[in-house]
């Protein structure tokens, strides 16, 4: 605290709390002898000085609590004063030289003015002011505050000292609440120094003189104040303060507010989010090292060229207060002030476009006459959040602006600055700001800044908003004939057709039980998302399917789960397909020989849940294993899972296992694959015994282990109560923790349909073979 020469000299007393008070300002100018007569004359002096003797102690809010309904409000006013007189008294008794006690000498009174916050529910000192500057100096190494808490309030450059400083200063400020303005925009090419008010509280002119004194150098300061009374008084006069004491001042008043009738009397516009572009524009003319007076120039230029207007769906909630309910459900509020000050009027809530529509009507229109901006001229487009609106309604404020700015009103939107810039505490609304731009405006918003909520990637010409998709190298290297299916198979194409058609076919089959499993430990929608895959690799098999080249197969099959399953489900089984795609097309060695022809096995038919891996039978001997591997691989990669977490996992790798087991010892393919297929069912049943370790968040399921009190009709086991995952009678009640279908079962009865097709002979009369 600091008490001093001039005509004003203050000393706050915050008694609030982070998490609220009930903040009012009371300013007084009393002498001593009229402190005296008000404390002897509030009628429980006892009380008051309790009152000062617990405020001093600071206990905790929960201690407090019982004697605050005992305290009138004048009597924590008197605790208020009194402990801001002792506090000054201790500091004047430790320093007596650092004080010049104001002395009238016309009155002969001393005088002090008070401004003292008193808080509602308790007697914390807690400055939430004081302490958001502290960590934001803290986040932002760039930035200082002046050491004067709790009086001066001021955020400052770190590299910049008054002595030193070659550039005009840049200065702005005035009440808090309205973060990030304006310490969030202290930094190199834009504010040299922000003075923080109390919330929605103007500085003091004791704090905006010492920011003044702090970064003015030989160059001068201008001074950008928004327009309200009481940023006007007490900027005015500090200003008038510095230049008696020898400092260059220029003073900007930006008042941009297009909500309300044009002003009559002496008060004038509002200012608002669009004074943070002229910070910019003067920031940016400063740091080209111009003069205070083509500084000031630029900045009321600009301030001139912008529009703003609000709206809001709430009022801010005052720190200790509720949250007033003025406007109602469902209503909303055109205008409304950032110090929640009544706007221009209360309607029903509107679309976002109705809304966009009105505020940019009300901006532009012609009969007012705001800013000077007709079409054709290029702009700049400001959405400010204020506080409690999401960014993404934010953005899509922006989208709905950009179009109608330049459709409806016919100018050139050059840049769209969108977030949060002047808020209103928790205010859920938004502003929107047009500024008049030309090339030297825009050079000055893109110019270069270290001010740290300045918004980064805005500056440049503005490219297409949007580009088309890109093809797959895939299909853009391929002629639209040989993406679509051949109008001849070759044998490996009418290989490859039967083997999908047959494990397509069971999948479809198993549709009711599938879902009937899955239904017992979840959605019970298994079978049914398995039948959308495998109905879509039929379907689109008929007409784009490249059936002569294997490799390219696979990776359609994957493209085809993925559109029609979507989902968890539909990104696995596309990791499947496009590992075994990688690995297939990596092989030079996929042509099918008349050996292997002759012998016609129908290699694949591999069913994970949905998923078909489509071999061939020379890639069955050479790379189908590795295939199979990577797709493991892959999944148990991205999906977290591998062998033991009981998942389709537990039923793939025992079956990749002993399908490159088997080829690798020279056994026939076909055994392999049916050797194989036998593993992944033993894989599947295995996982009855195993506690899931991959599982939807809130699933929290026990699992029945005691198979012979099972009852595969039930949801429940009869003997232990816990949810039924196994039949004792039925081999398919058998299912995986989290994949409801084992690899084995339709690998199983695709492999043996096939083993038994080729033992009647009949499977090369099918597909034409001689």
């Amino acid at each position: 605290m600091r008490i001093g020469p001039g005509p004003l000299h203050v000393c706050n007393c915050h008694l609030f709390q982070h998490w609220g008070f009930s903040y009012g300002t009371i300013s007084l100018s009393l002498s001593s002898l009229w402190l005296f007569f008000f404390l002897v004359a509030s009628s429980s002096l006892s009380l008051s000085l309790a009152l000062l003797l617990l405020t001093l102690i600071k206990p905790s809010p929960a201690i407090l609590s019982p004697f605050r309904a005992s305290f009138s409000d004048s009597q924590v006013l008197i605790a208020s004063i009194l402990t801001k007189m002792v506090y000054a008294a201790k500091k004047f008794i430790n320093d007596p030289s650092g004080y010049n006690f104001p002395y009238n000498r016309s009155r002969k009174l001393y005088f002090l003015e008070i401004e003292v916050a008193v808080h509602s529910t308790g007697f914390g000192f807690a400055d939430v002011v004081t302490e958001f500057i502290e960590g934001l100096v803290e986040t932002y190494p760039g930035l200082q505050y002046l050491d004067g808490f709790p009086e001066v309030k001021v955020v400052l450059r770190a590299d910049v000292s008054a002595e030193k400083y070659d550039k005009v200063a840049v200065i702005s400020g005035g009440g808090s609440g309205h973060e990030p303005a304006h310490a969030g925009y202290v930094g190199e090419g834009m504010l040299t120094a922000a003075i923080c008010g109390d919330v929605f509280a103007s500085p003091p002119v004791d704090s905006i003189l010492a920011g003044i004194r702090a970064v003015t150098g030989p160059q001068g300061c201008l001074l950008i104040v928004k327009n309200y009374t009481g940023d006007r008084l007490n900027f005015g006069l500090a200003a008038e303060q510095a230049k008696s004491e020898g400092y260059k001042v220029e003073t900007v008043i930006v008042g941009e507010d297009c909500a309300l009738p044009p002003p009559r009397g002496i008060a004038g516009r509002r200012g608002l989010a669009g004074t943070v572009l002229v910070h910019k524009v003067a920031g940016a003319a400063a740091a080209a090292g111009l003069s205070l007076e083509k500084v000031a120039a630029e900045a009321k230029c600009a301030s001139e060229m912008v529009g703003t207007m609000g709206v809001a769906l709430s009022v801010c909630t005052l720190p200790g207060q509720v949250t007033s309910d003025r406007l109602g459900q469902e209503k909303m509020e055109l205008g409304l002030g950032i110090h929640g000050e009544p706007g221009a009027a209360v309607v029903d809530v509107q679309p976002v476009d109705v809304v966009v529509s009105h505020v940019l009507q009300q901006i532009l229109s012609p009969e007012t006459n705001y800013v000077p901006i007709t079409r054709g001229n290029r702009v700049v487009l400001m959405v400010n959040g204020l506080g409690g609106t999401p960014l993404m309604e934010l953005m899509i404020a922006a989208g709905k602006a950009v179009p109608k700015l330049q459709l409806e009103f016919g100018l050139a939107v050059d840049r769209v600055y969108t977030g949060l810039f002047m808020t209103s505490l928790d205010m859920a609304g938004f502003s929107i700001s047009i500024m008049k731009a030309d090339q030297s405006i825009l050079d000055r918003l893109d110019a270069p800044t270290k001010a740290p909520n300045w918004p980064v990637g805005t500056d440049g010409n503005r490219p297409p908003a949007k580009i088309p998709v890109p093809i797959p190298p895939s299909r853009s290297a391929k002629s639209a004939e040989s993406q679509a299916r051949p109008k001849e198979l070759s044998q490996q194409g009418r290989v490859l057709e039967a083997a999908i058609q047959a494990a397509a076919t069971v999948i479809i089959s198993l549709k009711d039980s599938l879902n009937e499993w899955d239904g017992k430990v979840g959605d019970g929608d298994c079978g049914s998302t398995m039948h959308r895959g495998a109905t879509a690799i039929l379907e689109d098999m008929k007409h784009y399917y490249p059936l002569n080249d294997a490799a390219e197969t696979v990776n359609e099959i994957g493209a085809s789960i993925s559109r029609a399953m979507g989902g968890t489900s539909g990104i696995i089984y596309n990791l499947l397909c496009k590992a075994a795609y990688a690995e297939l097309k990596a092989n030079t060695e996929s042509k099918v020989t008349p050996k292997y022809c002759e012998i016609m096995v129908l290699q694949c038919g591999w069913y994970c849940n949905g998923h078909i891996l489509v071999l061939t039978q020379a890639s069955l001997e050479s790379s189908g294993s590795k295939a199979l591997k990577s797709s493991i691989a892959s999944v148990s990669k991205y999906g977290g899972a591998t062998a033991g977490y009981r998942t389709m996992l537990d039923a793939l790798i025992p079956a990749s296992q002993v399908l490159e087991e088997k080829l690798s010892a020279g056994e026939d393919p076909i055994c392999a694959f049916i050797l194989s297929a036998e593993a992944a069912t033993k894989g599947a049943e295995s996982t009855i015994q195993m506690q899931a370790q991959v599982r939807h968040v809130g699933w929290e399921i026990e699992l029945c282990v005691c198979r012979d009190a099972c009852n595969s009709s039930r949801s429940r086991c009869n003997g232990c109560s816990r949810m039924v995952q196994c039949g004792s009678k039925s081999r398919e009640g058998a299912v995986s923790g989290v994949i409801m279908i084992p690899l084995g079962v339709a690998s199983s009865f695709v492999s043996r349909d096939i083993y038994e097709m080729r033992e009647r002979g009949s499977l090369s009369q099918t597909i034409g073979f001689r």
